[in-house]
């Protein structure tokens, strides 16, 4: 299927487009199913804020148009969306006269082994730590060169997803995931105001987790949290929750509050 580029088929940007040069822009990552986008209003609220946060102006109406025709075309898969801030000379001030550009994608479906949601799965710990900068913090921003040099840490299926820290130690999240943890029933998961991407999965559980009564806390977490924890486990918008049964010596089993969550997130991802 074509790409679009602000709601026309189209297969190149221009090459002064601030998205190449500065990565000065926003994406959001959307499962597809039955031309459906899933949570999706959990989505643009995200692109909304980061629009806001950045001063990018866009026709946000428009934007779900074209982002629901595109995915109905598509029927099941995964939509890239890309908005850039838009077109400008050399330098890093933008053009005030310039439109945001709407970039659409279509991928496959995404195809993990079942292992991961059943079993578990391993965390890599990555050496590359996550830059202070809360301007940023919890935007899905294009620039992700700290998670292109985490990602290429480890290779081969061992390890299914890396864990990140931040430059003060703490921890943060995975390379392309949220990371949370279950300790005497309450539901824990890092506070993202100084760096991370606050996830739309992330989201859509702390909304579950209130009206299912779960107690919750959301702060800074170290590595000796782990150590005490009773289930770790990382969860995304496209595959929704993976268990942690191993991060370096450390052991966990797939535990009830984890499960609970994990058919939760099943249900969001099968409407």
């Amino acid at each position: 299927m074509h790409s679009w580029v602000d709601g026309q088929p189209a297969d190149a940007i221009a090459l002064n487009s601030r998205a190449l040069a500065y990565g000065d822009g926003l994406f959001e990552t959307i499962a597809v199913k039955a031309g459906q986008p899933l949570l999706l209003e959990l989505h643009l609220r995200r692109l909304a804020e980061g629009c806001t946060r950045l001063s990018i102006s866009v026709d946000l109406g428009l934007v779900r148009s074209e982002l629901c025709t595109y995915a109905a075309l598509m029927g099941d898969g995964v939509l890239k969306l890309i908005l850039a801030r838009g077109d400008s000379p050399r330098g890093y001030a933008a053009d005030p006269r310039s439109a945001a550009r709407r970039i659409l994608q279509a991928s496959p479906a995404a195809n993990y082994p079942q292992a991961n949601a059943l079993e578990g799965i391993k965390l890599f710990p990555c050496s590359t730590r996550l830059a202070e900068q809360p301007l940023l913090a919890g935007l899905k921003h294009l620039n992700r060169l700290e998670q292109v040099m985490a990602r290429s840490e480890w290779q081969g299926s061992e390890y299914a997803e890396g864990l990140m820290l931040d430059t003060s130690g703490r921890l943060i999240e995975g390379v392309y995931s949220n990371l949370f943890l279950v300790k005497d029933g309450v539901l824990i998961t890092a506070d993202l105001s100084r760096c991370g991407v606050a996830g739309v999965m992330r989201a859509a559980l702390l909304e579950a987790a209130a009206r299912e009564g779960i107690a919750v806390r959301i702060g800074d977490l170290v590595l000796q949290d782990l150590e005490q924890a009773d289930e770790i486990f990382v969860c995304n918008s496209v595959y929704g929750i993976w268990p942690v049964r191993a991060f370096a010596s450390l052991n966990w089993s797939a535990g009830p509050l984890t499960r609970k969550l994990q058919r939760i997130a099943r249900v969001l991802l099968d409407a």
